[in-house]
């Protein structure tokens, strides 16, 4: 059995901001699907569900000290979201009805947290 590698500073600091996104995004309402789904062609930070509307809502967290070079939201790239597309399409695989969905990026500049909703589209 190989020993637990204790986490990165960032890989810390990445998680603590999963968590503070999933609890802003659960104060509104969303339900956790699955958190840091991985696949071979990439990962979502969270899975959500719109309550009552059965839609998907799959979540990108991107966290920043500073605004500096376009702050968190910009720090999602064209390669960043076509990762963010294939992981989707493997996730979607088990159902065999997908649901709608879409894509949302959380940006965490400092202290502040901007939601933005349908932040891009396949």
């Amino acid at each position: 059995m190989q020993p637990l590698k204790t986490p990165t500073p960032r890989q810390a600091s990445g998680r603590m901001a999963e968590d503070r996104a999933l609890a802003y995004l659960q104060q509104r309402g969303l339900k956790l699907v699955e958190k840091n789904f991985r696949c071979k062609g990439g990962e979502i930070d969270l899975v959500l569900a719109e309550a009552g509307s059965g839609l998907l809502v799959f979540v990108e967290v991107r966290q920043r000290n500073s605004r500096r070079y376009g702050g968190a939201a910009a720090s999602v790239t064209r390669s960043k979201q076509a990762k963010l597309i294939i992981a989707a399409e493997v996730f979607l695989q088990r159902y065999a009805q997908p649901p709608a969905c879409r894509f949302d990026v959380v940006a965490i500049d400092d202290d502040a947290i901007e939601w933005i909703r349908q932040a891009f589209e396949t």
